[in-house]
């Protein structure tokens, strides 16, 4: 099986921790070149220390807010500029947890700047060097809410859906050039998002953190949440050169937890 990416140029998205920074770890592993995209420069620097590296490796970072369209846009050009990026992984920290009902506008537009418009965004600008070097990866984390909505997250589960069409829709444009496009769907993975979520039912039902992971835990077949480098290495498999024909799908990883196919 071909999994070698050396030579290649991943930009990874919410890479400062998490699954993001899982995914970049098993990137470098395969050889890639990394830059790592956040917010926060402090996190961005403690988490490119912790990538592989070996030989003619090169690893970097960008540190920005992927809710601002004309900084995100700016330093991708530069970025792109320098050399072509290879491999997209658009991973992002979900809405805040919340009913749908009473959910406001305001949360709904920022939620599809931070996600689908900034997905758009990225996609647009390295798409163009992934045509020219005949080797292109998109690989989208969401969840699994676009099989199953998962109750208290609306805007989530809204929002998730919008980019999993636009991913099925983008798979199919740019597949003529060798450019594949799919999405990764975690399950509970231990991060800081899974405690959010915690944090938000023990609010809403009084129930304490021990009986909301209980109750979590055993929605899973396997009776676990994943770490977030099981997440991580189907996101590196599907950048790799083994994956060159999967385009347009949803791969869950979740522990058997979503009940439909």
């Amino acid at each position: 099986m071909d999994l070698n990416l050396t030579g290649r140029h991943a930009l990874v998205c919410g890479g400062s921790q998490g699954i993001g920074l899982a995914a970049a770890i098993e990137l470098a592993r395969l050889g890639t070149d990394v830059t790592l995209l956040a917010r926060t420069p402090g996190k961005l620097e403690t988490a490119l220390a912790q990538l592989p590296k070996s030989g003619t490796q090169q690893h970097g970072t960008i540190a920005v807010d992927t809710g601002d369209h004309a900084a995100l846009r700016a330093q991708i050009d530069m970025l792109v500029k320098q050399r072509p990026v290879h491999i997209l992984v658009n991973n992002s920290g979900g809405p805040p947890p919340g009913a749908l009902a009473g959910a406001t506008a305001d949360a709904f537009l920022d939620a599809f700047r931070r996600h689908l418009l900034a997905n758009h965004l990225l996609a647009e600008t390295v798409i163009p060097g992934m045509k020219a070097g005949g080797y292109g990866r998109i690989v989208n984390v969401i969840s699994t809410s676009v099989k199953q909505p998962i109750p208290g997250l609306g805007v989530s589960n809204t929002t998730r859906g919008a980019v999993a069409s636009w991913a099925k829709t983008l798979a199919t444009e740019v597949a003529p050039f060798g450019i594949t496009v799919n999405n990764v769907l975690p399950g509970s993975t231990h991060t800081p998002r899974i405690e959010e979520i915690i944090d938000t039912r023990v609010k809403a039902t009084g129930k304490s953190r021990e009986d909301i992971f209980a109750a979590m835990t055993h929605e899973i077949p396997m009776g676990r949440f994943a770490q977030a480098a099981e997440v991580g290495n189907a996101i590196a498999f599907l950048a790799s050169p083994a994956a060159a024909y999967i385009t347009g799908i949803n791969v869950p990883v979740d522990g058997g937890r979503t009940s439909s196919l």
